[in-house]
């Protein structure tokens, strides 16, 4: 395990690289250990477990129909680049006997969100730990990101959205839950 000053070094060295010598720019002094606390939180998604989010369910009281929370802001840094995408996510379970508080839908996006990704392994993320701490007859996660990699280098496309889907259960297995679920993800009444 890296310690925290090797890690402030490694910055500075690449500050370095960027900038030369860095003792003369005093806004660059105190650099190092901003980005390393500010990774501290922009990465905070490797302390955290899915189990920890999800174990708390609630009596569905027979309720069978879809629970859908959409548009869920997120953000994230590409693994390939380290440069920032973000986006919205559509989380959508169809429960069996249990169901979960909807800020935990929120929250596992987030913790997938806070680690180096990419999106498809965000979405496929977020459903197998749907699939796997709540046991939903069906689940459903769509993410819609623009890629600071693509708006910022090489094609330089600023309008470019990155749709991914993973659908699973009754979702996966048959088209009209999945029409069900796309209109009301895209039914904005509010």
């Amino acid at each position: 395990m890296v310690s925290k000053s090797e890690a402030e070094l490694a910055v500075r060295t690449l500050l370095e690289y960027l900038e030369g010598d860095l003792s003369e720019r005093e806004g660059l002094l105190k650099t190092p250990k901003r980005v390393i606390d500010s990774w501290d939180e922009v990465f905070a998604g490797y302390s955290q477990n899915a189990e920890d989010i999800l174990e708390a369910t609630f009596n569905g009281e027979g309720y069978d129909g879809i629970v859908l929370l959409r548009d869920i802001e997120f953000h994230s840094t590409c693994e390939h680049h380290l440069q920032p995408f973000k986006g919205r996510a559509h989380v959508a379970y169809i429960p069996v006997d249990r169901i979960v508080g909807i800020s935990k839908l929120a929250r596992i996006v987030e913790l997938h969100g806070r680690r180096l990704q990419n999106q498809e392994r965000i979405t496929k993320g977020v459903a197998d730990d749907l699939e796997a701490h709540i046991s939903p007859l069906g689940c459903a996660v769509i993410i819609e990101a623009a890629h600071g990699c693509m708006q910022c280098r090489g094609v330089a496309k600023q309008n470019a959205i990155m749709t991914t889907s993973a659908m699973r259960g009754v979702f996966f297995e048959k088209a009209e839950a999945r029409a069900e679920l796309m209109q009301l993800i895209h039914n904005r009444p509010l």
